[in-house]
């Protein structure tokens, strides 16, 4: 049922809402529309499932910052304690754990604006003797503000986070028909995971591949203009004999 509810959400765009930052600065979510956004909803008080996620979340967007830039998208993390999720607990939170980029955000939101963002993003939360029972998923905005793909799971792998940004930054936001959209085409092909260095890296081997398969079709190009012209001389010297 959860996941059901989850997947109902791909495609719908989120509401606009109005949260405050850790800083105490009012801000809107379409504040963050022209560049792809990853959502995750947390409550400050729990001592495990949170803290875990966002741990793996921090190391995928370091990957992610270095192999698609570190302006390519920006992250959230949502208080959706909304009595007790504060900024200065949020605050609190991400400096507990470590959680120090340029590209990610801790906001607080009332009541009303958390409910309305976990029903567009399809996160379950209930009261729980312990805190709270919920969901443990990361979500990816695009660039308009639609769902695009749900992260599960506390300690995912980073590439689980990569791939489908990495998509929407070289990918769904790129043409054929210019120079820049060339390139990012390119850029997503040749863009590949090495979970030796745990570590994006641009794959060469392509252009090695299509060198051999102009090589090959040159070769076969020469054979067949050879037997071309030999033909012909032949043909010549039969008609003169």
């Amino acid at each position: 049922m959860r996941s059901a509810f989850s997947q109902a959400a791909i495609g719908r765009t989120v509401r606009d809402q109005e949260f405050v930052t850790a800083l105490n600065q009012r801000v809107r979510l379409s504040d963050y529309r022209g560049r792809p956004l990853i959502v995750s909803l947390v409550y400050t008080s729990c001592a495990d499932v949170c803290p875990v996620t966002s741990s793996a979340l921090a190391d995928a967007v370091v990957i992610a910052e270095d192999a698609l830039g570190a302006d390519s998208f920006r992250v959230v993390t949502v208080g959706f304690d909304a009595r007790h999720d504060t900024p200065d607990r949020m605050l609190a939170f991400a400096r507990r754990n470590g959680l120090d980029s340029d590209t990610w955000q801790f906001l607080s939101g009332d009541g009303d604006a958390i409910d309305r963002l976990a029903e567009d993003l399809g996160f379950l939360f209930y009261a729980a003797p312990q805190g709270f029972d919920h969901m443990s998923q990361t979500t990816i905005l695009d660039a308009e503000g639609r769902v695009f793909r749900h992260v599960y799971g506390a300690g995912f792998e980073p590439q689980q986070l990569v791939e489908p940004l990495k998509a929407l930054v070289f990918g769904r936001q790129s043409t054929l028909t210019s120079w820049s959209g060339l390139v990012n085409q390119v850029r997503l092909v040749c863009t590949i995971y090495d979970p030796t260095s745990g570590k994006y890296r641009f794959d060469y081997s392509i252009f090695a591949m299509i060198g051999g398969g102009v090589l090959s079709l040159g070769a076969i190009a020469v054979i067949l203009v050879r037997g071309a012209v030999r033909g012909w001389i032949r043909s010549r010297q039969l008609h003169r004999a």
